[in-house]
């Protein structure tokens, strides 16, 4: 726990304005997604809106990584560089959005649909927002880091996709990566207990196949090693006394991105009648 810091009032509000920035960068992202942009033209937006806002993109030259956000489309798994790839009806694309204002981060990502996606696209999806909100629910002081894993793994493995392990949760404040980290596999009731005041991120990577990776040649973009569609979800939150407060909770519905409702209430209805 000595190197977990346990952040002030002042500092979750700090926090709280840079979330609340990347947020609705985010939304609005949402509402541009559709056939033939470019993700390049994805990252141009980021950019602008970031910096109309007052922040600035966190990515942008972060340990060399040359553009302000990442857009990772099928089967890339995270850190996919924007370029003049031309997004197609039924990808799926995860854009992460990280926003620097007043020294402090933000930092939250979503899945969305390119057009009518296919039964394979919604299912893993709509695993990886589930489990997001599965892990989210088990946040509070008390709980240990363990248990968030379980709450993914659990959900993800029981829907036949699997979570990837390579790539995990993270401290997040004044720095954009701090301790702890947070595991998306995990063993109920082990890892360190969780205080008030830590701030860290959840955001579940899930494959529809084997959760293994391959990182290209751009020593960034890591993909599926079988070449399967991953999807993913994360929000930046604080853990308080009775559970956690979403610091990057939204506004609205996203466009392109929860257009479904609650798939597993419905699946889950369904099955009961």
């Amino acid at each position: 726990m000595s190197n977990v810091g346990i952040k002030t009032l002042k500092e979750v509000e700090g926090m709280r304005a840079a979330c609340q920035m990347a947020a609705e960068t985010l939304l609005d992202v949402g509402e541009m997604i559709r056939p033939g942009i470019t993700t390049e033209d994805i990252n141009r937006f980021v950019h602008d809106d970031t910096v109309r806002r007052g922040g600035w993109p966190a990515p942008l030259n972060y340990h060399g990584f040359p553009k302000s956000v990442c857009t990772s489309v099928n089967e890339v798994v995270c850190h996919g560089i924007p370029g003049a790839r031309v997004l197609e009806p039924g990808d799926i694309i995860n854009v992460d959005v990280t926003t620097i204002y007043n020294g402090f981060y933000g930092d939250t990502s979503a899945t969305f649909y390119v057009g009518k996606p296919s039964s394979a696209a919604k299912h893993v999806t709509e695993v990886s927002r589930r489990s997001l909100e599965l892990a989210i629910a088990q946040v509070r002081e008390g709980a240990r880091l363990g248990d968030i894993g379980a709450a993914i793994q659990e959900f993800a493995e029981g829907e036949g996709c699997s979570v990837v392990r390579a790539f995990v949760g993270h401290g997040i404040g004044r720095v954009f990566h701090e301790a702890p980290q947070v595991s998306h596999v995990g063993k109920r009731g082990t890892g360190m207990r969780l205080r008030a005041g830590m701030c860290f991120t959840i955001e579940p990577m899930i494959n529809l196949g084997h959760h293994d990776v391959e990182v290209l040649s751009d020593k960034w973009t890591a993909v599926t090693a079988d070449g399967s569609l991953s999807a993913q979800f994360e929000h930046t939150l604080v853990v308080t006394k009775n559970g956690c407060e979403v610091l990057t909770r939204r506004s609205r519905k996203l466009a392109n991105s929860e257009i479904f409702g609650d798939v597993f209430s419905v699946a889950a209805a369904a099955t009961t009648r």
